[in-house]
């Protein structure tokens, strides 16, 4: 009855729209006083969860995006992109996919990706004479790089998630490469679609504009030098990179670019403070709710069912990732992390997958789910910035989710994919 009362009460909370953390939380507390545990037991649990010094790097890491989105750092890269690829054929797609892999290695979050780089390039796609269902399909599918390619604050709630035996360095540099390939992969079809439909490529810039252009994106990129080079060097931990990027990022834009005023920053901190407290409200309640998981010995009966099933570990691969693909078109990432991880984990653990390697399996697979009706953050954002309707937007999709697939499965079965560059530097 007690596995019933958690799950059923939870899933009855949200079908009836109740929040994902106060449903978590609400389905604790029942399961709890079904089984005699005393209250401050459950939130104590929910404490305990947000008593963590690796978390502290989510709040930077959010502030630090934040600033980054709002002060000009997304427009200089969209320029020093536009160098590098805007030659080509479609060079604005390709421009939109470039960004938001360099815009998503400093801010970590897809949904920032898309309100910043898609604020500037939807606008700018269709004047230049490109589709808007194309414009926005480039922008919310290309913002998901920013989930894998390091610094991700979902790589650090996995890491929390996993027990903490999981190590965020480690994650940071596993989605090195399976970003950049989701990246290729997404270049693939913009070009393909670009040239059937004959977008324009983008004029040349001379030496000196190139030089200027390039001076400019050099420093809002070195956010992302100091937090990988940091981490890598030993100089610094995820949560102490994850501060310096905040005054990194503050110096940047007040001091340098001056795009925007200071007195903008208090809005910015209030709303990065509202942002950060959903989260860790989120984090607390999930972890009530994983202590009675653990508490009922859901994870092992999960195991032992999916186990009954079939050992072969490509099965059982392929149905996690259906599993998870299919999560990820109701749920939003970062609670689905938060439930799937404790069940899915040891599943994983008994059929030989390293947990890094699954980590980046979870968040390719939740980053696809943010790209899918009905429920995708990112696809709403993308959406709301090229005022165009999801079921417009879902009937041409399908190319890019097809590229998306093909990478998750190409880092879910060739391990050394994800593994080559941890297990490098792990051995320097």
């Amino acid at each position: 009855m007690g596995p019933l009362l958690l799950i059923g009460s939870f899933f009855l909370m949200i079908v009836l729209g109740v929040p994902i953390s106060f449903a978590l939380g609400v389905a604790a507390l029942i399961t709890g006083a079904y089984l005699g545990v005393p209250l401050m037991v459950v939130l104590q649990k929910v404490a305990d969860g947000m008593d963590s010094f690796s978390l502290m790097a989510i709040p930077f890491f959010i502030l630090a995006g934040a600033i980054m989105a709002h002060g000009g750092i997304a427009q200089r890269i969209v320029d020093f992109s536009s160098l590098i690829v805007g030659w080509m054929r479609g060079g604005l797609a390709s421009v939109n996919i470039i960004a938001s892999m360099f815009f998503g290695g400093i801010s970590g979050s897809s949904v920032a990706d898309t309100s910043s780089i898609g604020a500037i390039m939807i606008p700018v796609m269709e004047k230049k004479g490109y589709d808007t269902d194309f414009a926005v399909n480039v922008t919310i599918t290309s913002s998901t790089q920013g989930i894998i390619i390091p610094p991700s604050h979902n790589a650090i709630i996995y890491a929390w998630a996993a027990g903490g035996g999981v190590s965020i360095a480690g994650l940071f540099m596993a989605g090195v490469v399976p970003g950049i390939l989701v990246g290729l992969g997404l270049l693939v079809v913009s070009l393909i679609i670009s040239f059937q439909r004959g977008y324009p490529r983008e004029r040349m810039v001379s030496f000196r504009e190139a030089m200027v252009i390039t001076k400019d994106a050099i420093l809002g990129l070195g956010a992302a030098v100091i937090i990988i080079g940091g981490i890598l060097s030993g100089i610094f931990t995820p949560t102490e990179s994850s501060a310096i990027a905040v005054v990194y990022a503050f110096l940047i834009t007040f001091f340098v670019y001056k795009d925007i005023p200071i007195s903008a920053f208090p809005k910015l901190l209030f709303d990065s403070v509202k942002t950060v407290a959903m989260v860790m409200f989120l984090i607390g309640s999930s972890s009530a709710f994983g202590y009675f998981l653990a508490y009922l010995r859901i994870p092992a009966s999960v195991t032992h069912f999916m186990l009954s099933l079939t050992q072969n570990r490509v099965l059982l691969l392929i149905l996690v990732n259906i599993m998870l693909l299919a999560l990820g078109t109701i749920m939003d990432m970062a609670p689905l992390i938060l439930i799937t991880t404790p069940i899915l984990l040891p599943v994983m653990n008994s059929i030989g997958v390293d947990p890094v390697h699954f980590g980046i399996i979870l968040m390719l697979n939740l980053g696809i789910g943010l790209c899918t009706p009905p429920v995708g953050s990112t696809l709403f954002v993308g959406c709301a910035i090229g005022k165009i309707s999801i079921e417009d937007v879902a009937k041409t999709i399908w190319p890019f989710y097809v590229a998306m697939i093909a990478v998750l499965i190409l880092v879910t079965y060739v391990p050394h994919v994800t593994m080559w560059l941890p297990g490098l530097l792990a051995g320097r």
